[in-house]
């Protein structure tokens, strides 16, 4: 049986100071990956009912596609009823690779619409993340019931109990919103269950699976050079191609000694190698696809500081590497940092599983068109996914399972009503998305989800625009765009 229990604001809150507590100690790599992989920065809050936002939970199955599965947990969600009224739609941000917070139910543009609309909203939360725990750990046996399927069928049954059980809802319309990897979710979900959800915005939304995703390493070269100018780009590829040089030279005791790598690297060792450069282009990556305005800029000014190419570049990756004595960056320590299968705030472990067994999306240095060398092959990431999750993660697996993924949900061509796409011109993850200027919304130098907050003087004009459709777009859907005309 369906249930939901309520947990208060405070507890909420001691579990945040909790989780932030216990991330002192996370490795170069969690911290990194956790910049990529972050909650879409959440808007200002607006809302002056506190009492009405909860934490609750709802019974959910651990497997939707087996009916011999009896075993069920508890997923939480966030809900906020003050501007409901019976009948109203319901306005549901879906949650991604994060732990949710109240930031998307009480401002910003989704906030605001609803608000027009009487809507009741909600913040769902994805298996296997935040405290949505299915299992009582992630190891190998328990982590295959982590997949966007089984997500999407919670999504379902969350719309349709909500539908049930709360007064004049019944035929509630639903309108989605996501962010990055949740505005993926929100476009299948139109897809595999397009009678349960009116109309979604997906922001930010790589659509088309791809095994090796050069791609995106291409566009954060971009986007450096456009903003940060073409000096600071040339001086991150001649910085990393010298590190190179020193490598392949047998010189890589100054880059040790540069980097203040610790002694256990090994720089004979290809995975290694490997493991580090990825790791450099995954720093650079972070500060392009989280920018804000000023935020590549100063990044650059310090790259530009240095004395040559190879002292500016590393003396900007020594501030983002941390206070350590050394800096830990073999490929056994990223490896140790994902065989924990416990669960706590390091996502690592599960959003890895989902690339091996559903997406790829591996950012590798294939494409020549990129400043960050040539040293990250896709072979780095394979590799990790068999001594990851087991030897059943083969290349061919991989790349089977990659082409399913597409199959199932159209790549490209998702063949989706009501779905209203956004992007950021600076946004690596783009390239995966739909771009063609008539199905999506590019919006000049902004990057990755950054189109949530509230409509504000700070917003471009093609950013006032994108939210402003997106408003029009909500009331066609539902059905009171006479009735906003008429208010006008």
């Amino acid at each position: 049986m369906s249930w939901t229990r309520g947990l208060t604001l405070l507890v909420a809150a001691f579990a945040l100071v909790s989780a932030v507590t216990a991330t002192k100690d996370a490795t170069i790599f969690e911290r990194t990956f956790r910049q990529l992989h972050q909650e879409p920065p959440p808007p200002e809050p607006e809302s002056q009912s506190r009492a009405n936002i909860e934490y609750l939970e709802i019974e959910q199955k651990l497997d939707n596609f087996n009916e011999s599965e009896t075993r069920t947990w508890q997923m939480r969600y966030i809900s906020n009823d003050e501007f409901y009224q019976e009948g109203s739609p319901f306005f549901i941000f879906v949650g991604g690779e994060w732990e949710i917070s109240t930031g998307y139910v009480t401002g910003g543009h989704f906030y605001n619409v609803a608000k027009e609309h009487n809507g009741y909203l909600f913040y769902t939360e994805h298996r296997y993340y935040g405290k949505s725990w299915p299992t009582s750990n992630m190891d190998n046996e328990n982590i295959r019931y982590l997949d966007v399927r089984q997500a999407l069928a919670d999504l379902a049954h969350f719309i349709e109990h909500m539908r049930a059980t709360i007064p004049g809802a019944s035929n509630a319309k639903v309108i989605l919103a996501g962010g990055s990897y949740s505005a993926t979710m929100v476009t299948w979900f139109k897809k595999l269950y397009p009678n349960l959800a009116t109309g979604a915005w997906a922001s930010s939304a790589p659509l088309f699976a791809k095994v090796n995703f050069y791609e995106y390493k291409e566009v954060t070269g971009q986007s450096i050079r456009l903003v940060g100018g073409e000096a600071c780009y040339n001086r991150i590829e001649n910085g990393i191609a010298e590190m190179e040089s020193l490598f392949a030279n047998k010189r890589g005791a100054e880059v040790k000694a540069i980097l203040k790598l610790c002694d256990a690297f090994d720089e004979y060792n290809d995975l290694d190698l490997w493991t580090l450069f990825s790791e450099i282009s995954d720093i650079f990556a972070g500060v392009v696809q989280t920018h804000n305005t000023g935020q590549i800029e100063r990044v650059c000014s310090k790259i530009m500081e240095g004395e040559t190419d190879i002292s500016g570049v590393a003396g900007y990756l020594l501030t983002q590497f941390g206070s350590a004595t050394c800096n830990q960056l073999t490929y056994k320590a990223i490896i140790a940092s994902m065989m924990d299968s416990t669960f706590d705030n390091n996502i690592m472990r599960q959003w890895i599983y989902q690339t091996c067994n559903e997406f790829g999306w591996y950012q590798t240095s294939t494409s020549s068109q990129q400043p960050f060398g040539t040293k990250f092959p896709v072979y780095l990431y394979l590799q990790m996914c068999e001594d990851i999750y087991g030897e059943r993660f083969s290349i061919e697996y991989i790349v089977n399972q990659v082409a399913a993924t597409n199959e199932l949900f159209g790549g490209l061509e998702p063949n989706v009503e009501n779905v209203y796409f956004t992007h950021g011109q600076l946004d690596p993850w783009r390239a995966m998305g739909i771009q063609n200027a008539t199905e999506a919304t590019i919006v000049p130098l902004y990057a990755h989800c950054k189109d949530f907050g509230a409509i504000s003087g700070n917003d471009s004009a093609e950013m006032r625009a994108s939210k402003e459709k997106f408003a029009q777009l909500v009331r066609e859907w539902i059905g009171s765009d006479s009735v906003a005309n008429e208010a006008k």
